[in-house]
């Protein structure tokens, strides 16, 4: 009887494993910058943990100077939020629709698709009207260190041999 429990324990943890795996939430590396998808209140949001940038340049330093709105373009682009309008119920579904996504290449703001995909990365489209553009953010394995730094290794390295 008890392995029979521990059996049954055993494969509902297993399949909230395999579910975790197969959500949003976590850090995603994109064209330049490293976001975290989270929650925030009642609704999921990526905030901007890291940009990639060349040596020697201070990633803090980079300001949000596209943006449309001049009081924001002094604003640092690390730690602001792109992704809106996504409720957190809807985080285990595979694609949602119906928020919002800022681009700070453009400093606009674009309806978003967001959709993850068979091999574990994220499609992320901004559309205006019926034209959408975007790209695949891959996911990250990230690590905090006793110093408060963070290591981070692609989750699914499409250069690693299996």
């Amino acid at each position: 009887m008890v392995k029979v429990k521990f059996l049954l324990l055993f494969l509902c943890f297993s399949h909230y494993l395999e579910a975790a795996e197969e959500t949003l939430l976590g850090f995603w590396i994109a064209r330049d910058s490293i976001i975290e998808i989270k929650y925030c209140g009642d609704f999921i949001c990526g905030e901007i943990v890291h940009i990639i940038v060349e040596e020697g340049e201070d990633p803090k330093k980079i300001l949000d100077e596209n943006n449309t709105d001049d009081d924001l373009k002094s604003r640092a682009l690390i730690g602001i939020n792109i992704i809106t309008g996504f409720k957190k119920e809807l985080v285990l579904k595979s694609e949602l629709k119906g928020g919002k996504i800022y681009d700070p290449r453009f400093g606009k703001t674009y309806k978003a698709k967001l959709k993850l995909l068979d091999n574990g990365n994220i499609k992320v489209e901004g559309c205006i009207l019926f034209i959408c553009d975007g790209e695949e953010w891959q996911p990250l394995l990230v690590t905090t260190n006793e110093d408060g730094t963070r290591d981070a290794i692609l989750k699914n390295d499409p250069n690693e041999v299996q």
